[in-house]
C-alpha cells in the first residue's frame, strides 16, 4: 500500500481530468520538491496516457521506498533503484520494466535540474535488454 500525502490544494495538481497526489518522500523534502514533482507531470509529458503510465510507475517506486523505510528523498541511491528494478522483473515484461525505469530517470533528472537533488540515482541503473527483431506490421501493409 502506498502512502500519499493527504490531498490539499498545495499537494494536488489537476492535469486534464485527473488529480495527482504527491508521495510522502517528496512532500517531506519540502514545498520546492513538491512543486517540482507536480510540474514534472504537468509540464514535461504532453500525452495523457504516457503521463498516467509514468505517474503509476513513479507511484509504485515510492510505495516500494515507503515499504523499505527509506526516510528521505536524498537517501535514494542507485542501489535502491537497481533493487527495485530487480523486483519488477519478476512480475513485469521487459518493455514494462524499461518504461518504469525511464519514468524514474526522467523524474529524477527533473528534480536534479530543479535543484531538489544533487544527482540522479536512476541514471547509472541499467534496464533489462529487450530487442525487437521483427515488427508487428508487415512491410507489405506499409507499402514498402
Amino acid at each position: 500500500m502506498n502512502t500519499l500525502v493527504p490531498i490539499t490544494q498545495s499537494t494536488v495538481v489537476r492535469v486534464t481530468d485527473l488529480s495527482l497526489g504527491v508521495p510522502v518522500l517528496i512532500a517531506d523534502a519540502g514545498e520546492h520538491a513538491t512543486r517540482r514533482f507536480l510540474e514534472f507531470f504537468a509540464a514535461t509529458i504532453r500525452n495523457k496516457n504516457t503521463r498516467m503510465a509514468y505517474y503509476r510507475a513513479v507511484d509504485r517506486f515510492f510505495a516500494w521506498c515507503d515499504h523499505h523505510d527509506l526516510g528521505e528523498l536524498v537517501a535514494i541511491e542507485p542501489l535502491h533503484v537497481a533493487a527495485y528494478i530487480e523486483v519488477l522483473q519478476r512480475d513485469y515484461a521487459k518493455p514494462s520494466v524499461k518504461q518504469h525505469l525511464a519514468a524514474l530517470r526522467m523524474l529524477f533528472d527533473w528534480l536534479v535540474t530543479g535543484g531538489v537533488l544533487a544527482t540522479n540515482p536512476a541514471h547509472a541503473v541499467r534496464g533489462p535488454k529487450h530487442v525487437v527483431k521483427r515488427g508487428k506490421t508487415p512491410a507489405k501493409l506499409l507499402g514498402i
